[in-house]
């Protein structure tokens, strides 16, 4: 059963005094007689009372050490790297990282930015999922610093951390068509994304520049689940003309492309964007980037922003690397 927090009116009620005198007490004041401090802290520790510092702070002017992160989901891995590295590095100075997911929904998302402001954050950190173009009135209205990260703001100029999204889809490209193949499937996440609409361009382009139109009739977008990937590879596999190597666009295609492909005799070359727990064990190829460095490298640019920084907006792209574990190496059939 959930018990609820003791308040400060029970510990003035615990220790006899008045509630201002019970405030004045706990939190230092003067004009609180040495006897009187010592029965309120006493009452306060009976009950497991505890001093909201934060709230306290901003009453009396302070500023608050929060920082927002709005991330599309802490579910996925990929979120709850970045997240650690966003929170190992404010931790060297003193702040404190909320999280909160949108869902890849834009109007959760404004409401979440909402939410966070009410709360006095010093800084926010987005992968933003709507239109970025509305950071700008909350910047311009608020003051707060703003990071993008994963995805670049469209409209908007301001700090961003990416990931060579191109590049790397570029690096598997290239690789499968050293291997041979000609149909490849590309397997994409929701497009209105910029992050996975900058890799299905860098895919198209490397298939363009390496004379190969064979591929178009394999590629599939909205694909948001491990679930819908598993289903959309299955339809692609039985096709009269299957494909003979897959492209996954994140960690959790790439996931579904493993499920689907379970038990087969023969299957088709895959890579998949992300890197991902077991990744190794199974012997899957990938484009691989650090993660938790995207993390951080935002909360670094978020500091500085907070600590006066006025300079024109940053871009930090995190570099890729294919990593060739088996899955990418099959031969066409």
């Amino acid at each position: 059963m959930h018990t609820r927090p003791p308040t400060l009116s029970q510990v003035a009620a615990r220790a006899g005094v008045s509630l201002k005198t019970a405030s004045r007490a706990l939190n230092g004041e003067p004009y609180v007689s040495g006897a009187t401090g010592q029965r309120v802290r006493e009452a306060a520790d009976e009950l497991g009372y505890r001093l909201n510092s934060l709230a306290r702070d901003l009453r009396t002017g302070g500023t608050s050490p929060l920082v927002g992160l709005i991330s599309g989901d802490l579910a996925n891995p990929f979120y709850s790297a970045v997240a650690s590295g966003v929170e190992r590095e404010l931790r060297r100075h003193g702040l404190l990282l909320v999280t909160a997911n949108s869902d890849e929904d834009g109007q959760l998302e404004r409401s979440l930015v909402e939410a966070l402001l009410e709360r006095r954050v010093r800084a926010l950190l987005v992968v933003p999922g709507g239109d970025s173009r509305e950071y700008q009135r909350v910047r311009d209205d608020h003051g707060v610093p703003f990071v993008f990260l994963d995805r670049p703001p469209a409209g908007l100029a301001a700090d961003s951390v990416l990931i060579d999204n191109a590049g790397g889809t570029q690096q598997a490209a290239a690789h499968l068509l050293a291997g041979g193949h000609r149909r490849i499937a590309l397997v994409a996440d929701l497009v209105r994304t910029t992050s996975q609409q900058a890799r299905i361009d860098g895919f198209t382009a490397a298939m363009a520049a390496a004379g190969n139109p064979d591929w178009e009739p394999y590629l599939r977008t909205g694909v948001h689940d491990a679930a819908t990937a598993e289903r959309t590879i299955g339809d692609l596999l039985a096709l009269d003309d299957p494909p003979t190597a897959l492209f996954t666009t994140n960690n959790r295609l790439t996931t579904g492309a493993l499920r689907a492909l379970r038990g087969l005799d023969r299957p088709p070359a895959l890579v998949g964007f992300d890197d991902f727990e077991l990744a190794d064990v199974v012997g899957t190829t990938v484009i691989a980037h650090d993660m938790t460095e995207l993390g951080r490298q935002a909360a670094r640019l978020a500091h500085e922003r907070i600590g006066g920084h006025t300079g024109p907006p940053r871009t930090v792209v995190i570099p890729t690397t294919l990593i060739a574990r088996g899955s990418g190496e099959r031969p066409p059939r």
